[in-house]
């Protein structure tokens, strides 16, 4: 589409979510600057009222739960359901009417992501909606609220008209990316490109920082970007190097997707005032306890963002006749939350530390995978031990040891208001350069945390113009599909199965490419199952390359099982060549051209999972 007026950067986050835009109508593009979005929604019954942050809750109360009226915007007057700071506040209390950790929900390949699954454990005859449906909505409310605040009765303004610049994990596999694609265009936004979050956080830091961030670092340095938010640990590398005597920026490395933040740290919070409510006599059920995480969450943020509280309330809708008043109240101290989380989550670990993989009992309650260890740190350690090899290529040979440690960090994400977080990890990072004989890493400063992902978004979204430094990066993790192996059948065991890398790390969106060498046979016809996988520590495979021996360095993610139409030739086997392509908006396609190339099919993801 010919430029948009307004360059938009989304961040969709697990907590908050936020909009940031440039203006490039009101003069030069040179002047133009960066402006966050003050947000529209409801923030008490029939008051609305705008927030520069939208948090990622929605509620969906009950029939005559609330007074007509309660929920209505400005653009919906009927509204029946309420997204942002009501529903988060008011849904505490009642858990099981509130959507939360929607985003986490979305990328779990566990459960059917198109299906009405949450808020989960709601009661059967309750209201639900999908993982995929409610991100559509938090979309739909923020392309709303510009409407409303920007476009007004100018239709080139509306938001479904601009270049929009959407942030995803960069742990996010395709499917999670393809999910979110398809939720921005069920919200009306069409013209959109997805950014990894620790991208945008960089660039954040880069536009913050003007022209001075080339006096902050040099060539040689290898930056951490440690995004830890309400739902992930996000971890990159972004190495800084030489082109034609000018510094550059290149993203090298990307961590697992790590289901661990800030509702980690919330329920942990949770423990520990639960044991206040029993030292006095009071055992909370788990309708109480589930109210109380969400009221740590709310006493953790009051104490992050107030440096003179001491303490902060924690508050329970009590249960039975003999509790006087409705509500027990309690409180978390400083020293308390401090202490919960960084001995909990920031402990100081070794660099050879490795986070516990398994969870030990046999049994487990279906819900989201979280990690199974709590310690940020012992992913980080892993993180950093598994790319010792990058680090150290990456080392200036100005330096006079090549460190497998990075030599800068940049926070971002929410956790990371508390001081004593940064100091912790910053501690920890140092004694492992320590130990490796390597300098302090530099901690870089500038970011808000809040707004740090959506501004560095919009800002993305102008160097795509031609207007500032881009990171170089591509796909953040290889991608392959299974090729069974044409051996003879052998009685309980299934065929090998081969790996066939059909993206290489970095490939750069909008970019395509034929795969070279044999032909494969595809089924067309009747339903069939691709075996999808990726890896993102499998740097040097080229598109083509065939992996046999790949367990280890290669993990299966969602399959693609889909019917391939060919009239006339049901269940038959046609000889192919395959071509790959990162489109622009950073998703995966995978073609497949018959011989004489008169026929040609795309895989295309199903999320919907196997139902066994």
């Amino acid at each position: 589409m010919a430029q948009s007026r307004y360059v938009v950067g989304i961040d969709l986050g697990t907590t908050n979510s936020a909009l940031a835009y440039v203006d490039t109508g009101i003069g030069a593009e040179k002047d133009a600057t960066l402006v966050e979005l003050g947000l529209p929604q409801v923030v008490q019954p029939g008051a609305v009222e705008s927030r520069p942050l939208l948090p990622s809750f929605l509620y969906l109360p009950g029939p005559n739960e609330l007074p007509a009226g309660s929920l209505k915007l400005p653009w919906a007057p009927d509204r029946d359901f309420a997204v942002g700071e009501f529903a988060r506040n008011f849904g505490s209390q009642v858990p099981t009417r509130l959507v939360a950790s929607a985003k986490s929900w979305l990328c779990h390949s566990g459960i059917d992501r198109r299906g009405p699954v949450l808020p989960w454990k709601a009661p059967d005859n309750s209201r639900r909606v999908s993982p995929l449906e409610a991100t559509t909505l938090y979309l739909k409310h923020l392309s709303e609220a510009w409407n409303f605040v920007i476009a007004k009765d100018v239709p080139e303004n509306r938001l479904e008209r601009q270049d929009i610049i959407l942030t995803v994990p960069a742990s996010f596999d395709a499917v999670a990316r393809e999910l979110t694609v398809e939720a921005a265009r069920a919200a009306g936004l069409e013209h959109i490109t997805l950014l990894e979050e620790p991208q945008a956080a960089f660039y954040s830091w880069i536009e913050s920082s003007k022209d001075e961030w080339r006096n902050q670092v040099q060539v040689g340095d290898v930056i951490l970007v440690c995004d830890v938010g309400g739902g992930t640990t996000d971890l990159t590398l972004i190495a800084v190097t030489e082109e034609k005597g000018n510094l550059s920026l290149a993203r090298v490395a990307v961590g697992d997707h790590i289901l661990l933040g800030g509702d980690n740290m919330d329920l942990a919070l949770a423990h520990t005032a639960a044991q206040g409510f029993a030292a006095k006599g009071t055992k909370l059920d788990a309708g109480q306890m589930q109210m109380l995480w969400h009221s740590c969450r709310a006493a953790k943020e009051k104490l992050f963002s107030d440096a003179a509280a001491s303490t902060a309330p924690v508050t329970v809708l009590g249960r039975g006749s003999r509790v006087i008043g409705g509500t027990l109240k309690g409180e978390l101290s400083r020293a308390e939350v401090e202490k919960v989380l960084v001995a909990g989550f920031f402990p100081d670990t070794s660099p050879d530390a490795e986070p516990q993989r398994q969870r030990t009992v046999g049994l487990q309650e279906l819900g989201l995978p979280y990690a199974s260890d709590p310690a940020v740190t012992k992913h980080l350690a892993h993180f950093i031990s598994r790319n010792a090899e990058v680090l150290a290529e990456r080392a200036s040979s100005r330096r006079k040891k090549k460190i497998a440690q990075p030599t800068g960090v940049l926070f971002n994400g929410g956790v990371f208001k508390a001081a004593p977080l940064r100091e912790r990890l910053t501690t920890v990072l140092n004694s492992w350069a320590d130990k490796a004989g390597g300098q302090p890493v530099k901690v870089l400063q500038g970011n808000d945390l809040d707004l740090a992902v959506a501004r560095g978004a919009a800002y993305y979204g102008m160097v795509r113009r031609g207007k500032g430094v881009r990171i170089r990066g591509g796909a953040g993790r290889a991608y392959y599909v299974g090729v069974e192996t044409s051996l003879p059948a052998v009685p309980g065991a299934a065929p090998p199965l081969k790996a066939l890398c059909v993206v290489p790390f970095g490939m750069e969106e909008g970019t395509e490419a034929d795969i070279p060498g044999q032909e494969f046979g595809l089924v067309v016809g009747e339903p069939a199952e691709f075996r999808f996988l990726g890896s993102n520590i499998r740097r040097t495979d080229t598109v083509g390359t065939l992996v046999e021996e790949w367990e280890g360095q290669i993990e299966e993610l969602s399959p693609l099982a889909t019917a391939l139409e060919a009239p006339g030739q049901d269940g038959r086997t046609v000889p192919v060549h395959l071509h790959t392509k990162v489109t622009e908006v950073g998703t995966l396609e995978l073609w497949c051209f018959s011989r004489d190339n008169k026929q040609r099919w795309k895989l295309e993801f199903n999320v919907r999972e196997r139902q066994e």
